[in-house]
């Protein structure tokens, strides 16, 4: 499959800092794309060389076959982009506002009209449309800012955390006009909301300190780096189970959930299930739950960038 983004040794220093170090990715067309990576990993930098807002010190990137660098009508055209903290004319109402940015791509007319009043009820700002975006809630200016990325129907939409202002209604909604979008479009956003990647993404990269440690799709990533996990409960609280636990060569951690449950991570599946179920019967305390679950796309990822 092409891609529609791809990175070739880009590479961003500031004073001396390095941001982004050396990075390479491809992300294939119409994908759904998740950007990972802990606070000052080097995202929102990423995001912004491939926008073309930041020049890279090194390497190339390019979207929809267009090199970055050479900011062509072309290539912003084929572009949707939602900044990390979008900030738009408070003066306005939502609807100038689009309607605005619709003309900077050249739409006119009932085309215009059109593509802003279906935008808006997309994301939900229909009824407040006329209201100037001054009065705008941070969740309303979020959904405005999606708005705005999507009035020039690109085929390559950058978002940098699409969902941080908005309530979990308002979430769920975006959510599922992102899943749409990636039907049609390809979509790379940059979140730090993992349940929100685990849901809609189908491949994921995540960067740590500047440098790429995986792109991988999702189930690929469960196998490559995930630990099986039991969760454990007990009536009442355990006396020795935790003690007993914690002394095996197999378990990688032991967590105590509350008094009466534990999450225990363990490198040896078959010594798990064989050892696991005595010790909890040979405490004084009795189980009531014993499951073997997957790791969530968080547990992997703290994995991942502690390693």
């Amino acid at each position: 499959m092409d891609a529609s983004i791809s990175c070739r040794g880009l590479t961003r220093v500031f004073d001396g800092f390095v941001a982004v170090e050396n990075l390479d990715l491809s992300v294939p067309e119409k994908s759904i794309f998740g950007f990972l990576g802990p606070n000052g990993a080097g995202k929102t930098t990423t995001i912004k060389m491939l926008t073309g807002l930041i020049e890279p010190t090194k390497g190339e990137a390019f979207i929809a076959g267009e090199n970055t660098r050479n900011q062509s009508l072309v290539s912003r055209n084929k572009l949707g982009y939602l900044p990390e903290n979008p900030y738009f004319y408070s003066w306005m109402t939502g609807y100038e506002f689009l309607k605005f940015v619709g003309s900077l791509f050249g739409l006119r007319g009932k085309e215009l009209e059109e593509r802003v009043t279906n935008l808006l009820i997309e994301v939900g700002l229909e009824e407040a449309k006329n209201r100037r975006i001054g009065g705008y809630s941070r969740g309303m200016i979020q959904r405005l800012g999606m708005t705005q990325a999507l009035v020039n129907n690109p085929s390559v939409i950058l978002l940098d955390e699409p969902c941080s202002a908005l309530d979990p209604l308002g979430r769920i909604e975006i959510l599922k006009l992102i899943q749409t979008l990636g039907e049609e479009a390809t979509v790379f956003m940059s979140t730090h909301i993992l349940s929100d990647v685990d849901r809609i993404c189908d491949t994921v990269a995540v960067l740590d300190k500047g440098r790429l440690v995986a792109q991988s799709k999702i189930e690929d990533l469960r196998a490559n780096y995930a630990l099986p996990i039991f969760r454990i409960e007990f009536d009442r609280e355990p006396v020795s189970f935790q003690k007993e636990v914690q002394s095996k060569n197999w378990v990688e951690q032991i967590e105590r959930v509350s008094p009466r449950s534990f999450t225990v991570q363990v490198t040896d599946l078959n010594a798990a299930k064989d050892v696991l179920p005595r010790l909890a019967a040979s405490d004084s305390a009795n189980m009531v739950r014993y499951e073997l679950t997957s790791p969530s796309l968080e547990e992997i990822f703290v994995r991942m960038v502690n390693q």
